[in-house]
């Protein structure tokens, strides 16, 4: 006998940082260093490593999770971070934290990272990779 498929997730919050942190005690998670982009002298550059927090809803079960980093410019999966997550109270928020190590990126434009729980799409985060202007009194861009 087959198990049901557990409900879809919704999507609260995807956030992007240098680190997490989760107390022992209470389960919370702290995120270090939230950004919302990336500047590089050169390309192609190295990500050391980042986090990405994911909140979700209206989950109860067990999920397979497949986060895939995405270059806009031509859909290209450039990175990808897979985890489980066994929710046992619908009415609870659940979260988890993928640590991606050494993502590589050959240009700068924009980028996404997108979500799929149970290989159905849950949600995505977009963010621009920027090409750091070294010449003299020009500062990051636009």
């Amino acid at each position: 006998m087959t198990e049901p498929h557990p409900p879809p997730p919704t999507f609260n919050a995807m956030l992007i940082c240098d680190n997490s942190i989760r107390e022992e005690g209470t389960g919370k998670v702290s995120l270090i260093g939230i950004f919302a982009g990336i500047v590089a002298s050169k390309f192609p550059m190295v990500h050391p490593s980042l986090c990405v927090y994911v909140n979700l809803g209206d989950a109860q079960g067990k999920y397979p999770l497949r986060l895939e980093l995405i270059r806009a410019a031509d859909m290209r999966t450039i990175g990808r971070g897979d985890g489980a997550l066994e929710v046992h109270d619908l009415r609870k928020p659940a979260e988890i934290v993928f640590e991606l190590k050494g993502l590589v990126f050959e240009s700068p434009g924009r980028y996404e990272f997108v979500l799929y729980a149970n290989d159905r799409f849950v949600g995505k985060k977009s963010f621009d990779v920027l090409q750091l202007d070294s010449r003299p009194g020009k500062g990051q861009g636009p």
